[in-house]
């Protein structure tokens, strides 16, 4: 389904949505860089006129490990986006109600707040309306948007919480609203990487990271598209690897020819953590991804110019592999 055109449908099929809908595009909260601050992304901005607050955040972390968001009550948020898993699943394609299989593995939640559009084809301009996708899904949740609501609010809790955050009874945009603070909340700055690269700890990693770092950023082409400190740049291209695959991509949102194939980039923070990768989760392993790359691609006719063939030997694939799992950050997902 065409998730643009499936999220207007929401929006101008459901009175739920009503007067709320221009905060959609306009209440995105603020990650402030802060004077003087050595958090690289910069630290998230509580924001009292923006709803987003503790206990917002609290509210949509309820919302998110509760199986009632789906229509049989057997999936939750946290099914797809385990925190021990860096808010991942595991598995090559997410799973949702029924067991059945959706159509794109399951990306990493931390760093959220910094992207500039969501979805694997960068479909959807915020995150707060992103939720709506997946609740709606057949595939994933399976609810008609206003009978969720109508059980929802007839969780005590729930109702209780949207009357005193929000000032109105629960309703699809307290939902949004409520788990796009909780999601927004989960920052990932903290890896051995950030200590060594911007603390200045020479002791947080070794010199196979380091070195690792090097080819990462100077030998190879890795950084233009991955560039620290959110290790990606959110640009929608095509990196070769969809040739054989049914999933076209953009082209799903545009029409346009050039579009098939072209996916969001995505961080590679915690990715050691995160696989299997690529959007279909085709690619088992770190070491299987460098090879992928190594060999300069699949060729589709859309692949980014910047994906070429390259050589490395075994100590600088170890390297390489090694700074990856210098990126990884348990700092957040441990307290879950």
């Amino acid at each position: 389904m065409n998730q643009f055109r499936a999220i207007a449908s929401y929006l101008k099929c459901s009175t739920i949505f009503g007067a709320a809908f221009f905060l959609f595009s306009s209440c995105s909260a603020d990650g402030g860089t802060g004077s003087g601050s050595i958090l690289p992304m910069g630290q998230i901005s509580y924001d009292s006129i923006h709803l987003y607050n503790a206990e917002t955040v609290n509210l949509g972390r309820k919302l998110f490990f509760d199986k009632r968001l789906s229509v049989n009550n057997t999936v939750a948020c946290a099914s797809c986006h385990l925190p021990a898993l860096a808010f991942t699943d595991g598995r090559k394609k997410a799973v949702g109600i029924n067991n059945n299989a959706t159509m794109r593995n399951a990306p990493t939640l931390l760093n959220v707040e910094y992207q500039p559009h969501f979805m694997f084809d960068g479909a959807v301009p915020t995150l707060e309306m992103q939720a709506l996708v997946p609740l709606k899904d057949t595939n994933e949740m399976g609810n008609d948007i206003q009978q969720l609501i109508e059980k929802l609010r007839h969780v005590p809790e729930y109702q209780q919480l949207a009357k005193s955050l929000y000032a109105r009874e629960f309703d699809a945009f307290v939902l949004t609203r409520a788990l796009g603070s909780f999601q927004r909340s989960l920052i990932s700055q903290n890896s051995p990487f950030d200590q060594w690269f911007y603390h200045a700890d020479e002791h947080a990693v070794s010199g196979s990271v380091k070195n690792g770092y090097r080819i990462f950023s100077d030998k190879l082409y890795c950084a233009s598209c991955h560039p620290a400190p959110t290790f990606t740049t959110y640009d929608i291209l095509s990196n070769g690897r969809d040739s054989l695959s049914n999933d076209e991509g953009l082209y799903r949102i545009t029409g346009l020819t050039k579009d098939i194939g072209k996916f969001k980039i995505p961080t590679l923070r915690n990715i050691a953590l995160t696989g299997p990768y690529m959007h279909d989760g085709s690619v088992q392993s770190l070491r299987e991804v460098i090879h992928y790359y190594a060999k300069g691609g699949d060729g589709h006719p859309n692949q980014d110019q910047r994906i070429i063939s390259f050589d490395l030997s075994d100590e600088e694939i170890k390297d390489l592999l090694d700074f990856f799992e210098s990126l990884t950050d348990t700092s957040l997902i441990t307290s879950y």
